[in-house]
């Protein structure tokens, strides 16, 4: 059980946070879905940042002696990071605006 003030449920901000106190119940309508997410990200010309989410999606129920009020939630959850480090280069060439045929000659 949770404790609700009433001017918090009439919207107006006014009124928010003042008045007796209502007490209202949630619960979980169906099943609580779950899925991994996978993101990579580059940190660098050598490394990469690997994050792994959850991704928890519900369907709640808000039960207040007036109304109830049903409730899409959905939240992520970072679980693990990771920073992958590859070989350092040799050499490294920007050839942002560069045509490949100039790039060749750069080389050579």
């Amino acid at each position: 059980m949770w404790k609700l003030l009433c001017g918090s449920i009439t919207g107006f901000k006014l009124l928010s946070g003042s008045g007796p106190g209502i007490k209202i119940k949630i619960s979980t309508i169906g099943n609580v879905k779950t899925d991994l997410k996978s993101e990579f990200i580059s940190q660098g010309i050598n490394q990469t940042l690997h994050r792994i989410y959850l991704q928890v999606n519900c369907q709640v129920s808000i039960l207040t002696p007036f109304d109830n009020i049903t409730q899409d939630i959905t939240n992520q959850v970072l679980i693990a990071e990771n920073v992958i480090v590859g070989n350092i280069p040799e050499t490294y060439y920007n050839l942002v605006g560069i045509d490949s045929g100039d790039a060749m000659q750069m080389m050579q």
